[in-house]
């Protein structure tokens, strides 16, 4: 048999034996690995190469075998974007592990998963009590994805029925003691304003590390001294305090008044007030 031929069927052969050996030992072996398995998934890939290219023969035929596993890894990931059930067999599926707080334990033995192991990955998502889980998943990727029971999850704005205002991309202004322009641009301020903040905030320009504008206008900076304390931007809280303020100062004329015509005045404004500053409230909160 011609050399080229041997190094052909070889490399196959033990790309196909890697890959059911790694499928064999699970999902453990990409995710995180144990001294031991680190140890054993070095010592089989020394082992395949070794019996694949072989210290005697040469170069070029060491460089035929990487060829054939990087070009037999293309084709299986071209194979896997057109058929699911390809992808299925090469990539894995997930595994539940938790159901409606109960541990699936034929699965975590189909995984190789022990309890610890387990309880380790859920409480590096800060999840400390299986009973709190409703539906827990091994991702073929080594990953658990879990999902909490809804008495169980973090209030949201949205079960409160707060408005909340969409985030914009911070724009990064200033880098290193120099302002860059483009940036400042797209955030829709200009040199001028951007001295002025800095005066405000008792910051020189050569002193700023970072400086960034977020999506309410205000300029929050990082100095190169960390001993100045730089205040933090209240222009937005002032103004939602302000507004309050009046807002009270008119229900309060209403009531001290005796002129029926000025107390229907005030009442309207505070009113026509209070409506415009529940829309401002997302905007100005911190």
């Amino acid at each position: 048999m011609p050399s080229w031929a041997d190094l052909f069927i070889r490399s196959f052969s033990f790309l196909i034996l890697l890959f059911l050996i790694t499928k064999l030992l699970g999902k453990k072996q990409i995710s995180e690995l144990s001294f031991f398995e680190y140890i054993s998934g070095i010592t089989i890939g020394s082992i395949a190469g070794e019996a694949i290219a072989g210290l005697e023969k040469n170069m070029f035929q060491g460089m035929v075998a990487i060829a054939i596993f990087g070009l037999t890894t293309l084709l299986v990931d071209i194979i896997a974007l057109k058929s699911k059930s390809f992808r299925d067999f090469v990539e894995g599926r997930g595994t539940v592990l938790i159901k409606d707080g109960k541990v699936l334990e034929d699965n975590l033995k189909k995984e190789k998963y022990t309890i610890d192991e387990l309880s380790a990955l859920l409480r590096q998502k800060n999840i400390f009590k299986i009973a709190d889980v409703e539906f827990a998943v091994l991702e073929p990727e080594g990953d658990l994805s879990a999902l909490l029971k809804k008495e169980n999850r973090p209030i949201t704005p949205k079960d409160l029925q707060m408005k909340v205002v969409n985030e914009k991309e911070p724009q990064t202004v200033i880098m290193d003691g120099k302002i860059l322009d483009e940036s400042l641009r797209s955030a829709g301020k200009s040199r001028s304003w951007l001295n002025t903040e800095l005066t405000k905030l008792n910051a020189t320009l050569d002193n700023v590390f970072i400086g960034q504008v977020d999506s309410y206008g205000e300029l929050t900076v990082d100095l190169y001294d960390d001993k100045i304390q730089v205040p933090s931007p209240s222009q937005r809280p002032l103004l939602l305090a302000t507004l309050k303020k009046t807002q009270a100062d008119l229900e309060i004329f209403s009531l001290g008044t005796d002129c029926e015509k000025s107390k229907q005045m005030y009442k309207k404004n505070a009113k026509t007030l209070q409506e415009t500053i529940d829309k401002l409230t997302p905007y100005l909160s911190n």
